[in-house]
């Protein structure tokens, strides 16, 4: 996908001269690349009459470790050199040059591609995927390096830069999925307010948004869902951005970070519907109970997840929590699950029972859930339950204000330890 790497770029800075008929193009080209760099643009200017602005360059290739090769080159064109190393004046000296923005190279990208695959991040941990590969692991990260790769592309979107052109054409992530996964958060309204998609699909059909959530970018998040994306769209496995973040943070990476917690809040907080279902029928309670972390499950209930939808498959969210045998140690989470559902459904449509109650240490408790899934319940205990799930933990204050205090303590009493597992 691109053709120079920063770790090459800055060692090309010390090539030795080639001999022969390359000499005077080669010492051409790295006077021009190291004038790019200094942001030298009087020198830019004086050798641009040599060279045309949108030929490439041939820098000679160096790699940590391995002898140089004289015949060796890396190709690059001026202004993706430039915007590689956030040279603003020398892009904006280049584009006032004639240089076409969108000028691609052999793998399809243009200057806005490169420049936000070059993007300076915080933790790269939080940009994954092919798209970054690209990316400089030696990449400075500070708010000048931010600074300079913003200024970079406002010079870009100023000068006519396509921002709806998707990398490798049609189906490719467009220049805002780009700036999700490279980290370019400040890009982000820049690209907006120059005409990009906010609603714009990838090959999976994800939006920025999508992407945003997967990664448990919060600010991203954020700023897209101000420029406009929908909360709610869907992604071509039927899931929402509350789906794809509440499935990042409920896996090992979530666990150990203790990460997404805010991310979620901040999608149900803007209208994420929390019982929305996929093309398989699961909820984000279903992805949150597989995964057994009890902040990510609570903070669902609290927003009025149903624990009684069930999947294609016939599995309910407390299915999916029974699925595991490390979560039924979490007793008290297993017992706020049980006391919000009705009828409880312990089998599938297939007949099988979850797989962690079927473990020889979870005999007790497998006993008590299908005798307790057979037992009718009394019509006092079915209501206490339509309470719970209608109105979530968020109004539970508010009617503690409005029921007789006898009431709403029968109502909420399992959060003291009351209920089927006691």
């Amino acid at each position: 996908m691109g053709n120079i790497s920063r770790g090459e770029a800055r060692r090309q800075g010390a090539d030795r001269p080639v001999s022969g008929e390359a000499a005077l193009p080669g010492a051409l080209h790295r006077s021009l690349y190291k004038a790019i760099l200094r942001e030298d643009c009087s020198a830019i200017q004086t050798l641009l009459r040599g060279h045309p602005v949108d030929q490439p360059i041939a820098i000679l290739a160096d790699a940590p470790g391995h002898r140089r090769q004289l015949n060796q080159t890396q190709c690059v064109l001026p202004i993706h050199l430039a915007a590689q190393h956030h040279r603003a004046q020398s892009l904006l000296c280049l584009l006032q040059h004639g240089a076409d923005p969108e000028a691609r190279d052999t793998g399809g990208l243009t200057t806005l591609h490169q420049l936000l695959l070059y993007w300076p991040v915080e933790s790269r941990a939080r940009t994954p995927g092919p798209w970054r590969q690209k990316a400089l692991a030696d990449t400075p990260s500070n708010a000048e390096a931010q600074s300079r790769a913003a200024c970079c592309l406002r010079i870009l979107c100023e000068h006519g830069a396509c921002v709806k052109a998707g990398v490798g054409g049609h189906g490719g992530p467009s220049p805002l999925h780009l700036a999700v996964i490279c980290g370019a958060s400040q890009g982000l309204s820049v690209l907006v307010q120059s005409g990009a998609l906010v609603e714009a699909v990838n090959e999976s059909c994800m939006t920025p948004l999508h992407v945003a959530a997967s990664t448990l970018n919060r600010d991203m998040l954020e700023t897209l869902m101000v420029c406009g994306a929908d909360v709610n769209a869907v992604a071509s496995t039927g899931g929402t951005a509350l789906h794809l973040a509440v499935d990042t943070a409920s896996g090992k990476a979530g666990w150990l970070l203790a990460a997404g917690v805010g991310c979620i809040h901040t999608l149900l907080t803007h209208g994420a519907r929390v019982n929305a279902q996929d093309h398989l029928g699961q909820t984000a309670l279903h992805k949150a109970c597989f995964g057994g972390r009890d902040a990510i499950v609570s903070l669902l209930l609290e927003f009025e997840a149903s624990v009684n939808i069930l999947a294609r498959d016939g599995e309910s969210p407390i299915y999916r929590f029974l699925q595991r045998g490390s979560n039924i140690r979490n007793a008290a989470l297993l017992a706020r699950l049980l006391n919000r559902s009705y009828p409880l459904r312990l089998a599938n449509h297939q007949g099988r029972l979850p797989a962690g109650i079927m473990l020889p240490e979870a005999h007790l408790l497998r006993g008590a859930l299908v005798a307790w899934s057979q037992e009718p319940l009394a019509l006092e205990d079915i209501c206490k339950r339509y309470l719970r799930n209608a109105y979530g933990d968020r109004c539970k204050h508010h009617l503690k204000q409005i029921l007789p205090r006898k009431v709403w303590h029968s109502v909420y009493s399992y959060q003291e330890g009351v209920g089927p597992l006691t």
